[in-house]
C-alpha cells in the first residue's frame, strides 16, 4: 500500500508541471507554426510582393487617366484628342483607321 501512495504522490505532483510544459509546447507551436508565426512570413512577403506589382499597375492606369481628364478639361481640351473620341464615339472611325494629326499651317 505504501508502495501505491508513493506511486500515486508522485504522479499527482507531476500533473501540474506536465500540463504546464504541455500548454508551452502548444504556444512555440502556434508561434511557429500558427497563421501569423514564423512560417507565416515567407507568405506574407510573397504576397505583398504581389500586391506591390499590382498597385504599381494600377497607378500607372490612374496616371493615365488622369492625364486623359486633364487633356479633356473644358477650359483647355486638346483638339485631338477632342476629335478622336468624338469620332470614337459617334461611330464614324473605323477599327482600322489611323488619325494623324497636322499642324494648322499646312
Amino acid at each position: 500500500m505504501t508502495q501505491r501512495h508513493k506511486v500515486r504522490k508522485s504522479v499527482n505532483r507531476a500533473i501540474g508541471p506536465t500540463v504546464a510544459l504541455l500548454a508551452v509546447l502548444a504556444m512555440i507551436g502556434y508561434i511557429i507554426f500558427g497563421p501569423t508565426g514564423l512560417y507565416a512570413w515567407g507568405d506574407y512577403r510573397q504576397s505583398v510582393e504581389k500586391k506591390r506589382v499590382v498597385l504599381s499597375k494600377l497607378t500607372k492606369r490612374e496616371n493615365e487617366l488622369q492625364n486623359r481628364v486633364n487633356l479633356l478639361d473644358r477650359r483647355r481640351v486638346d483638339p485631338d484628342l477632342a476629335d478622336e473620341y468624338v469620332r470614337e464615339k459617334l461611330g464614324v472611325m473605323h477599327p482600322d483607321e489611323i488619325a494623324i494629326p497636322m499642324d494648322e499651317k499646312e
